[in-house]
């Protein structure tokens, strides 16, 4: 008698896990018929359960194999209320890591860093390095970063231009107050300027914050949110058609972030003499300077480009991933300029300008564990006390990045080595 309540426990436990095995397949088969959307799956089942029937799904709806995208390490809990809805594993993306790289900023000061890139271009990594090498032999880059803000402009509808005047005229007039109210749901976020734009009946109100260590758009879109619906829309009568009117301008390039900068601007630079042009880059100041004026400037200017430059999106990109930054956001930052200017004898004085590049230390992707690593190894930390300096160090390391990935390419242009480089390191197979 003294074993029965243990068989009894143990036929409940093999019934009730015949039962949720039951219940699985039956979600499982739901998802692939369509009879049951992704989102809807039963609140008892973890995040990591959730991400596997969602697979196991699709498995059985496409009949192929997810096997690999199943395998990671990231925290499934976290991951699906904060960086991606639907989850059902993660898409790998090869890291590299190049350096050491020396940068002279003001946030980091005659400092050698290892910088990771998440990329799947071959020689990407090998170009950017060589780039590393050049700046370190000239002393390393010199970096100068301007925190200009992160914007959000709704768009409103007025009854005409009398309205328009009355509405902007009143935004002038009360811009402390938006400034009090704007501020209220964080203490990192600072209202800096409010500017209207008007045209027809349409004005639109761009807000610029600052954010700390936070790339700031949501808190941005959360404080104008509150701001229109409880202050500006009751007070003036006049309707938010948008809460984003396209002239924040976020996630495309346009002319006004270029001029007035958004997020991060970021110039650096760096100054090459003959030895260093000759023995790293294998080039000479002359065909360096005529191949930035041909192809980023006037190349540029005949294709229409807003980016005067040979490839900062793919530094950026490999930036942006390995560091949990917004991948999309590379369409505005991408917008820059490359300039190669003679100075001395035989040498050049090579910068990058950056106007508009939203970057984070804390939030986003940024506290993924991977990504959290790659920062670790940037020595990226934010401290609650020094609100903005750990995503400065960030920019300054990114904008020398930009410039070692851009020196180098151009270089191997004027050296005819892109195609050989590609074909032994991106075609080949080659290991190293």
């Amino acid at each position: 008698m003294s074993d029965s309540p243990t068989v009894l426990s143990l036929e409940a436990l093999t019934t009730e896990a015949v039962t949720a095995q039951a219940e699985r397949e039956a979600l499982i088969e739901a998802l692939a018929l369509g009879h049951l959307r992704f989102h809807d799956l039963p609140k008892y089942l973890s995040a990591r359960e959730k991400a596997e029937v969602r697979r196991l799904a699709l498995e059985m709806h496409t009949g192929k194999s997810l096997e690999n995208t199943g395998r990671y390490t990231l925290d499934a809990e976290r991951v699906s209320r904060q960086n991606c809805e639907n989850l059902i594993g993660v898409v790998q993306v090869p890291l590299g890591v190049i350096g050491p790289l020396r940068v002279q900023g003001e946030y980091i000061q005659d400092e050698e860093v290892f910088v990771p890139l998440a990329t799947t271009e071959g020689a990407l990594i090998a170009s950017a390095n060589r780039g590393c090498r050049a700046l370190n032999e000239a002393g390393g880059a010199v970096v100068r970063v301007d925190d200009v803000g992160i914007t959000r402009a709704p768009a409103f509808r007025t009854s005409g231009i009398v309205q328009t005047r009355r509405f902007t005229r009143w935004l002038r007039d009360h811009e402390d107050e938006l400034k009090r109210r704007a501020e209220e749901g964080s203490r990192f976020l600072k209202l800096l300027d409010v500017r209207p734009f008007a045209m027809g009946t349409s004005v639109f109100v761009r807000f610029r914050f600052s954010s700390g260590d936070a790339m700031g758009m949501n808190m941005a879109t959360i404080a104008c949110d509150r701001i229109v619906e409880d202050y500006i829309a009751p007070e003036t009568g006049v309707e938010c058609v948008s809460l984003s009117g396209n002239f924040c301008v976020d996630k495309k390039p346009s002319a006004v972030n270029f001029q007035e900068g958004r997020g991060k601007r970021i110039f650096a630079e760096i100054r090459l003499d003959k030895h260093v042009l000759e023995k790293v880059l294998k080039t000479s100041a002359r065909s360096l300077v005529e191949v930035q004026y041909r192809k980023n400037l006037l190349g540029s200017i005949a294709a229409g480009s807003m980016g005067f430059n040979a490839h900062y999106a793919n530094i950026l990109a490999a930036f942006f991933i390995a560091t949990g930054q917004d991948p999309a956001q590379v369409g505005e930052s991408s917008v820059g300029v490359t300039c190669i200017e003679p100075c001395g004898p035989e040498g050049v004085v090579a910068s990058v300008f950056l106007p508009d590049v939203p970057l984070a230390a804390i939030g986003g992707g940024t506290g993924l564990e991977t990504q959290r690593e790659a920062m670790a190894v940037l020595g990226v930390e934010p401290d609650a006390s020094r609100p903005g300096a750990a995503v400065m160090r960030l920019a300054e390391i990114l904008g020398a990045t930009v410039l070692a990935g851009e020196l180098s390419l151009l270089a191997a242009l004027t050296s005819r080595d892109l195609a050989r480089a590609h074909e032994q390191l991106g075609r080949s197979g080659a290991v190293s």
